[in-house]
């Protein structure tokens, strides 16, 4: 969904519910740091443990990983102060931002990170409207890419998703649900599209719609952050993204930022994952969906 990367900021080891490096004592030049979509310390260290050591010898900081569990973890750190950065999705960003005031650092924009609706070419089905009163399946519930985008694909064709469109969100057997006929669509993101049309007969399948490229995944600073910190991690990611990308890289779940593209950004530019809420209905944004 993300929207990865990440960095740093002033503070210290912590023993998290699930595991970490760290402690609740801050220390100076240290950024305890968290990734919302790893489970495990272990994880962690494998995924960006590169990273870490580019960005600890570009930046002059230390990293300290925070590990936990899921999303929720990570927004219930930030708004205890036990861990400084963390690197997100757009839509976890909108509610970790409702829930804790965390503001964006800087952010990484994946190549081709955009949600489309297809369908099979036997179908018939060749516009959005055609999708009125039948049935679409998306991936999970609260995914940017696989759920929110598609969703506000449907809104902007003047369908409401569950009123006259029926929403399935059925994981990782979207395109299998479409391949048997279950549903008549299915919206997900790019890559995903990719990836199945890799293993079945493109020929057999048509995009409906694409959506436009998606806000991209960030690392976002705990509300009372040092600002000289926070501004080290962004000079740090402007100056070097050319060697910090590559080490993040070396992370085998981090393959959906090959030829990623590093740009600033501000809460504003979530507005529009807030309207992706919206078209599925919610206008709370403190709360994860499915939780």
């Amino acid at each position: 969904m993300i929207a990865s990367a990440v960095a740093v900021l002033t503070a210290a080891a912590v023993t998290v519910g699930c595991s970490s490096e760290s402690s609740d004592t801050a220390q100076p030049d240290t950024v305890r740091l968290a990734v919302t979509d790893l489970q495990g310390l272990e994880e962690l260290q494998r995924e960006f443990g590169a990273f870490k050591d580019e960005f600890e010898k570009q930046s002059g900081l230390k990293i300290d990983f925070f590990a936990v569990n899921d999303r929720t973890a990570a927004a219930a750190a930030l708004g205890a102060d036990r861990v400084d950065v963390v690197f997100t999705g757009p839509a976890e960003y909108v509610v970790i931002h409702e829930k804790t005031g965390a503001e964006p650092i800087v952010a990484i924009e994946r190549d081709g990170y955009r949600s489309v609706v297809y369908t099979r070419t036997d179908t018939g089905i060749t516009s959005l409207d055609q999708l009125r009163g039948k049935k679409v399946a998306m991936s999970d519930v609260g995914s940017t890419s696989g759920h929110l985008g598609p969703s506000q694909i449907l809104a902007d064709a003047g369908l409401t998703p569950g009123a006259d469109v029926e929403v399935l969100t059925v994981g990782d057997t979207v395109h299998e649900s479409l391949r048997r006929g279950d549903v008549d669509a299915v919206g997900i993101g790019h890559h995903d599209y990719e990836e199945f049309m890799a293993e079945d007969d493109p020929a057999q399948y048509r995009i409906v719609a694409e959506g436009p490229t998606l806000p991209p995944d960030l690392l976002m600073a705990r509300e009372g952050l040092d600002p000289q910190i926070v501004a080290t991690i962004r000079e740090t990611f402007n100056d070097h993204f050319d060697t910090l990308l590559p080490a993040m890289l070396e992370g085998k779940d981090n393959a959906k930022y090959e030829n990623a593209k590093l740009v600033n950004v501000t809460d504003a530019d979530y507005d529009e994952v807030r309207e992706m809420y919206r078209a599925v209905g919610v206008n709370d944004f403190s709360q994860f969906l499915g939780d």
